[in-house]
């Protein structure tokens, strides 16, 4: 039973620690690389972001899991937590797939302004689908402490996300930081949710289903 439960608690035989320690260092690498000029193709560094992006879907997986082996039953998460990993999973798909080709076009072919415009939005709409995802998750959740788990994770990948862009503006204002593109405050939202569901663990016992 423990084996199985121990199982259940992983994604890909992997725990949720793996997967926020690879989020965690495959966002050093890309922000090193960055940050010293050894890659300064903005191209090559958006290619580089998917892997971050790859290895979120692994914490949301594992999250949910871990929540199942905890209550016992791969039947534990609600339906509206299973229809808020096959919304999180059609996004995250959409944006890699959106993602991919506005890095290949803007490589390969020389296209008018107003189609730029519009491709380089479809990746930042493939986000803000995630976002809204979790947002159907704490309306439709009726589990009352699973839904206060949830806002309260969003609540620390907010003010970590917020106070990080905060920070590097007035940093960057004063000629003291170099530039940073806004999409990485969004990749850090994402990083705080894993944060959040630390901070579950430590002072509720259970790691939430974000």
């Amino acid at each position: 039973m423990n084996a199985q439960s121990q199982n259940k608690g992983t994604f890909l035989g992997r725990s949720l620690w793996f997967w926020l320690g690879l989020t965690a260092a495959s966002l050093a690498m890309v922000a090193v690389l960055a940050t010293t000029g050894a890659v300064e193709n903005k191209a090559a560094l958006m290619i580089l972001l998917i892997a971050p992006a790859i290895t979120m879907i692994g914490i949301v997986a594992a999250v949910v899991n871990r929540g199942q082996a905890a209550n016992g039953s791969c039947l534990a998460a609600g339906e509206a937590q299973r229809r808020y990993i096959k919304r999180v999973a059609i996004f995250s798909s959409l944006y890699l797939a959106t993602f991919a080709l506005m890095t290949f076009l803007d490589q390969e072919v020389e296209l008018p302004f107003a189609v730029r415009v519009m491709i380089g939005v479809l990746p930042g709409l493939a986000v803000s689908g995630i976002f809204w995802a979790i947002g159907r998750l704490i309306v439709e959740e009726q589990d009352e402490f699973m839904r206060m788990l949830i806002i309260r994770q969003s609540l620390i990948a907010s003010g970590l996300a917020l106070t990080s862009a905060s920070v590097w503006g007035f940093l960057e204002a004063a000629d003291i930081a170099p530039h940073v593109d806004a999409y990485w405050f969004a990749i850090i939202w994402f990083f705080g949710l894993g944060v959040g569901a630390v901070f579950n663990r430590i002072q509720y016992g259970t790691w939430g289903a974000v």
